[in-house]
């Protein structure tokens, strides 16, 4: 198994991208701590892993509150001693065009998308550190590549996630520590359903693939940089969109 014995966080695990990766990590050796807001569902898939024989605990957490945020990781350092790999997953969107985004959209998908990383990233850094080795991975978005309509707020939070991957792989790395960013196209979500259907289908026709993604295609991605098999990778973005950009 590729995550043997590793430890996991995973922030917006409890539902989409976010459980396929939990699930598809506990069924690869990793024992799994889902951070979310979502309770019941959080429950549940820690049931199905336990149900599998992996090993799970559901935290319940609000990314954008620091306090939340580390006591999750203390909960993990408890529980199973180390933390080996984050997955800062969580995300929300509240689109809106420019002249019509209210300063509170703006804020609400800010303070989730990426003050949420930051406080993640910055709660397990020192575990990490002292342990010489981990595994920081970002949720970006192809948005936060190039943009997209009616997206200003989820755009720049994306774009600074990159900014942010890339600082720190440069800061981290020589503690041991690859930070990298998965840059998903339009996947099949909760959050997705909300995006009018005539705009999912201009996205099939656009991507060469002539699909939209699964979330276990994002998880795999997810996987492959969490595994020993991509120790050299530090700093990138690695597009899953079928070609969406091309």
């Amino acid at each position: 198994m590729r995550l043997a014995g590793k430890v996991a966080i995973i922030t917006g695990g409890a539902r989409g991208i976010g459980r396929e990766t939990a699930l598809l990590f506990a069924r690869e050796g990793a024992r799994v701590v889902l951070g979310d807001l979502d309770a019941e569902a959080g429950d549940a898939t820690v049931r199905e892993i336990r149900a599998a024989g992996g090993e799970a605990l559901f935290v319940s957490v609000n990314v954008a509150d620091a306090g939340q945020v580390q006591a999750m990781a203390d909960a993990t350092v408890e529980r199973f001693g180390r933390i080996d790999i984050l997955v800062n997953n969580a995300g929300i969107t509240r689109d809106a065009f420019l002249t019509k985004m209210s300063p509170e959209q703006w804020e609400q998908v800010i303070a989730v998308n990426l003050t949420g990383v930051f406080n993640c990233t910055r709660a397990v850094a020192p575990v990490m550190i002292a342990q010489g080795s981990g595994r920081i991975l970002n949720a970006a978005s192809v948005v936060g590549l190039y943009g997209n309509l009616g997206q200003t707020n989820y755009a720049a939070s994306k774009a600074g996630v990159i900014a942010m991957t890339r600082t720190w792989a440069k800061e981290l790395g020589r503690k041991g520590i690859t930070v990298n960013a998965v840059a998903p196209g339009f996947i099949v979500t909760e959050m997705t359903a909300k995006v009018p259907e005539k705009v999912l289908e201009m996205m099939r026709e656009k991507t060469p693939l002539g699909r939209l993604g699964h979330p276990r295609d994002v998880a795999y991605a997810y996987l492959f940089l969490a595994s020993d098999e991509a120790a050299y990778i530090n700093g990138a973005v690695l597009s899953v969109d079928g070609g969406l950009v091309l």
